[in-house]
Formats: C-alpha cells, sequence, structure tokens
C-alpha cells in the first residue's frame, strides 16, 4: 500500500492551475485510517497528495563466481541494485552487464560449444571404428565344455582393444557383462556423456 503522506496545497486561484498529477507522486481514494486527516483539508479547499512507494531499481549483472541459490559463474542476472552495491559487487562476485563484457561471455561460451562439440565428433568417431572391427577376439584357457577358467573382465577389453586398434580406453567406462562361457558377448564402452559404443568380443578357448 502506498505510504499514506499528506501535503497541504492551497487551494487553485484564478491565476492557477492543478496538474492532473507530479513526478513521483498521485492523487487516489484515500483509506479509512486517512480520512480524519484529509476532513480537514477538505472543508479548506485544499487538495490531499499521497505518494506512492519508492519502486525498487534492479541491475543487470554477471557473475564472476558460482553463488548458491543465486546462479553460476557466467549467468547473466537481474538483481536489486542494493543487493549488487552492498555484497556482490565489493566481494567481487559479480560485475555489471555492459556490452563489451556480454559480448566476451558470448565469444568464451562459443568456445567451449565449438570444443564440446569437438570432443563429441571424436568419441563417434572411435565407436564407428570399433564397429569397423566387428569382433575382437579374448582368448582364454578352456576348462570342461564350454567353461573358461576365471571371467572376461574390463581389463581384457581395455588391453584387446588397444591391442586391436591402438585406442586407449579408461576401464571404468566399460560394462562388461557376466562371461564364464566361451561364444559372442556385447559390452559397453562409455566414450562420452552422449556416446555408448557397443563393442562386440568373441570369446574363444585356447
Amino acid at each position: 500500500m502506498a505510504s499514506a503522506v499528506t501535503m497541504a496545497v492551497s487551494a487553485p486561484t484564478s491565476s492557477m492551475r492543478v496538474l492532473p498529477s507530479f513526478d513521483g507522486l498521485r492523487a487516489q481514494q484515500l483509506p479509512t485510517s486517512v480520512k480524519a486527516v484529509a476532513a480537514p483539508l477538505e472543508k479548506s479547499g485544499s487538495l490531499l497528495i499521497v505518494a506512492d512507494k519508492k519502486v525498487q531499481k534492479r541491475r543487470q549483472i554477471v557473475l564472476t563466481e558460482d553463488i548458491p541459490a543465486l546462479g553460476k559463474v557466467g549467468e547473466l542476472l537481474s538483481v536489486k541494485t542494493g543487493y549488487f552495491r552492498n555484497y556482490l559487487y565489493p566481494t567481487g562476485k559479480a560485475k555489471i552487464a555492459t556490452a563489451e563484457l556480454l559480448k566476451s561471455i558470448k565469444l568464451e561460451a562459443d568456445r567451449v560449444a565449438a570444443e564440446k562439440r569437438k570432443v563429441k565428433e571424436e568419441a563417434e568417431n572411435i565407436a564407428r571404428q570399433f564397429q569397423a572391427v566387428g569382433f575382437f577376439n579374448v582368448r582364454r584357457r578352456g576348462g570342461q565344455g564350454k567353461q573358461i577358467f576365471g571371467s572376461v573382465t574390463a581389463q581384457d577389453v581395455v588391453d584387446i582393444i588397444r591391442a586391436q586398434t591402438g585406442r586407449d580406453v579408461d576401464k571404468r567406462v566399460v560394462t562388461v557383462p557376466e562371461i564364464r562361457e566361451v561364444g559372442q558377448y556385447t559390452v559397453e564402452v562409455k566414450l562420452h556423456p552422449e556416446v555408448i559404443a557397443p563393442v562386440k568380443i568373441n570369446v574363444i578357448a585356447k
């Protein structure tokens, strides 16, 4: 609710005119609590003015570090001017979003996006290379029937991929089903958050 600040203005004379509005002020319907003040003024021909509550200004800023519950570094935000002036700016956590700064942020964002595309494309190329190999042969000492001694592990898959393609793969991104018999299997190699390569292996008894 607007703050009830009263101001008595003398009734206009023939040489004066009343403007319909004032800068930052406006005449309005008075609440009951103000009527007692307004009554004497109305009788005297004065005009009661009520000031609008001051609008809180905001500032466009760019964060220079991650702030919990607010945003991440490089993010463009609109915050209260007082919050920026009293906290974000003095602590070096944000800068005013100037045209030059916004241009710099866009260039960096474009560079990062291009680098991410490059990494993903490389992962896709490796996945196609694995697919072109067909089956990777893994040899294990045979047991009775189709059984093999031990099992095929992620490290076994990493070793055979390196031997046949020259590619080094982290065994932590290799998912191997339980393999205790000769036969053909498919393991998964997570080359990228969005690229999972199915790798076919052929377990052979020796």
